[in-house]
C-alpha cells in the first residue's frame, strides 16, 4: 500500500508510517521494503532524519536534500523537535501521570534490544499522563524528551506495563497481539526553510 503523506512541500516530507515497515533498509534482500526506499523511489533527494521502531506506527519526517536535513537533525539534537505518542499498555496505573528518569544503554549480546543500566546507561527521560482506563488496560499519551532506541517501550517496561503487543520485551501473551498499540501522533518543530512552527497530527490507529 502507498504511503499516507501528511505534509509535503519542496523542502520537507511528513508521512504516516504503517506498523510493521521499516523506516531504513534492514539487512538483506527481504528487508529492503522500508519509508525511506519508498520516497527516495519516487525523489532521489529524499533524506532521512529520525526513525520510528518498525512496530510503530505514525508521523515520521523526512527532508528532501542534506541542507533540510541538517538543519532538522539539528533541532533533534538540540531537543527543538517536541513529539507525542499514544500507547496502550497493560494494567492500571496508580497514579494519572509522572516522568520517567531511567537510563539505557543498548545490549552488544542481544541487538537491538536495549537494557536499564544505571551505571553506564544513557539519559532516558519520559513524561507520560493516562488518557483513560479500560478494563486492565490503559491508554496512555508518552512524551520522551529524549530519543533513546525502544525508550517508550523500556520505560513502560520498568514501570510495569508493558506496550500491548510488544513481542521483544513483553512475554508469550503479546505474540497473540495484531500489532504493537504504540502510535507516534504529534511532532511539533520549525520549518527547516522558513523557521515556522509547525504541528503535524496523524491520528491514532488504535
Amino acid at each position: 500500500m502507498p504511503l499516507e503523506i501528511i505534509y509535503q512541500d519542496e523542502h520537507l516530507i511528513a508521512v504516516n508510517k504503517p506498523g510493521g515497515l521499516l523506516s531504513v533498509p534492514g539487512i538483506g534482500d527481504l528487508n529492503q521494503d522500508s519509508v525511506a526506499m519508498r520516497m527516495q523511489s519516487i525523489n532521489p533527494e529524499v533524506k532521512v532524519v529520525h526513525r520510528l521502531d518498525c512496530l510503530t506506527s505514525g508521523i515520521m519526517l523526512l527532508a528532501v536534500g542534506i541542507k533540510m536535513q541538517r538543519e532538522l537533525s539539528r533541532q533533534f539534537h538540540d531537543r527543538k523537535i517536541n513529539k507525542q505518542y499514544v500507547a496502550e499498555v497493560r494494567g492500571v496505573l496508580s497514579e494519572q501521570q509522572g516522568l520517567i528518569d531511567i537510563p539505557m544503554r543498548g545490549d552488544p549480546d542481544d541487538r537491538p534490544r536495549q537494557i536499564i543500566d544505571y551505571q553506564q546507561g544513557k539519559a532516558s527521560i519520559t513524561e507520560w499522563r493516562v488518557i483513560s482506563v479500560d478494563g486492565d488496560h490503559s491508554r496512555l499519551l508518552l512524551k520522551p524528551i529524549t530519543g533513546r532506541t525502544h525508550q517508550l517501550r523500556i520505560h513502560c517496561m520498568a514501570i510495569g506495563h508493558i506496550i500491548v503487543g510488544d513481542t521483544l520485551y513483553g512475554d508469550e501473551v503479546e505474540k497473540q497481539e495484531k500489532r504493537m498499540l504504540l502510535h507516534a501522533e504529534t511532532i511539533s518543530f520549525f520549518h527547516p526553510a522558513t523557521g515556522e512552527a509547525m504541528t503535524l497530527t496523524a491520528a491514532c490507529e488504535f
